[in-house]
């Protein structure tokens, strides 16, 4: 997902804080206290760290994410619901900043 030539830049730690952040999340519980932090580090990977050839793996990665993410799993093990819960809120801003991005540039 990173830029090859970027090395491990604010985009990439973005993405590794977020994905601390929801794994934490699933263990302590309460999701909704972290969604802002989620959704600002999940633009912030949307913008700097998803490239023009990279966008349309990302954007369907992302779907199945969304679509895992609306399931009940809690049912196979407790955490893991909160967890692609909070995935969810990372993934969906970063999904929306690369869809308008390839948008733009097609219509270029």
């Amino acid at each position: 997902m990173a830029k090859k030539n970027s090395g491990q830049g604010l985009g990439w730690w973005a993405f590794i804080v977020g994905l601390v952040i929801t794994v934490i999340t699933g263990f302590i519980g309460n999701p909704e206290a972290w969604a802002w932090i989620l959704v600002v580090l999940g633009l912030v990977v949307g913008y700097l760290n998803v490239s023009d050839r990279e966008a349309t793996s990302f954007l369907i990665a992302a779907v199945a994410l969304m679509l895992a993410g609306s399931t009940s799993l809690e049912i196979l093990w407790a955490p893991l619901g909160s967890i692609l819960s909070s995935l969810v809120v990372l993934v969906t801003p970063a999904a929306i900043i690369v869809g308008i991005k390839t948008v733009y540039e097609a219509a270029k």
